[in-house]
């Protein structure tokens, strides 16, 4: 068996939690995941099963959420999981405000990640270096938001706001609500979040675990096929001779005008692997980079 699984991680599971009750159910030792959610959140869990595993690396990265953001509060965290820090209501604060701050966070962004993640810093997780109180200097990374969306605005004594956010891959939702607490001078935290898409996956084709459970004990469970989570790549179609060249890994010579990296197939519409397209000495050149289907 090998392809992808879009599940919808529940409340409370870590991805790697996931990973070991799919690879349980579905009695596979290769199974991974794309893009880690925090286990306070839920949404969609791109799931690779079999060598579909080697394809998590080239599917896109955009992402969207659907995000609760409480102001007037400060966590260890940035989240509801964490430790309150500081807490001050803050009523007065008007809708009109929050939208201007929020304009900030469109575009490309300079991001401190929380202290809370799992970015590793001289090969250790900032997360476990944050449980033993170390001091560590986070980096700071570039990211890119392309919407966020008002959803909801409520006005309470720690006014709570809902938001719509697509974005790119290493974006750290909890780190935007946190910094629109600072820039209101309010303190922010993340109350909930969802996400609604990851790599090409969406929340409404998504499967729970109880739903993998009752298929795979029906029989009918069936993995996405390998290539239809790669469709933003293009693609090529080699002859019978260039197929059993390529998949022996030699280059083939080619004429095309392209992104680099391709999905290739054989004649019979066989999914082949990814290639790399090379320009060398005047020549164009298909480099196997990953070959899924031998000939």
């Amino acid at each position: 068996m090998q392809g992808f699984l879009n599940l919808n991680k529940p409340f409370g599971w870590t991805s790697h939690d996931c990973v070991a009750k799919t690879r349980k159910l579905l009695r596979l030792k290769r199974v991974g995941h794309a893009g880690t959610l925090d286990p306070a959140a839920t949404g969609v869990l791109p799931i690779a099963v079999g060598k579909a595993t080697r394809l998590l690396q080239y599917l896109p990265g955009e992402k969207a959420y659907k995000a609760t953001i409480r102001l007037g509060v400060r966590t260890t965290t940035d989240d509801l999981e964490g430790e309150i820090i500081a807490s001050q209501p803050c009523t007065g604060l008007s809708l009109d405000a929050v939208k201007s701050a929020l304009q900030q966070f469109v575009g490309k962004i300079e991001q401190i990640p929380p202290i809370y993640s799992a970015i590793q810093v001289q090969g250790k997780r900032l997360y476990d270096l944050a449980r033993k109180g170390e001091d560590v200097e986070v980096p700071v990374r570039t990211v890119e938001v392309f919407e966020i969306e008002i959803l909801d605005w409520r006005e309470e004594e720690f006014p709570e706001l809902d938001v719509a956010i697509a974005c790119g891959a290493g974006t750290y939702i909890r780190a935007i609500a946190r910094d629109l607490g600072t820039i209101l001078e309010t303190g922010g935290t993340l109350a909930a979040l969802i996400r609604t898409q990851s790599s090409g996956f969406h929340l409404t084709d998504s499967i729970t675990l109880t739903d993998l459970e009752a298929r795979v004990q029906a029989g009918t469970f069936q993995p996405t096929p390998p290539d239809a989570a790669l469709q933003h790549l293009p693609f090529i179609t080699l002859s019978a001779t260039q197929a059993q060249k390529w998949c022996q890994g030699q280059r083939i010579c080619v004429t095309l005008n392209v992104v680099e990296i391709l999905r290739v197939y054989d004649e019979d519409g066989r999914f082949l692997g990814i290639a790399k397209l090379v320009n060398l000495d005047k020549q164009q050149l298909l480099i196997p980079e990953m070959v899924f289907e031998p000939i």
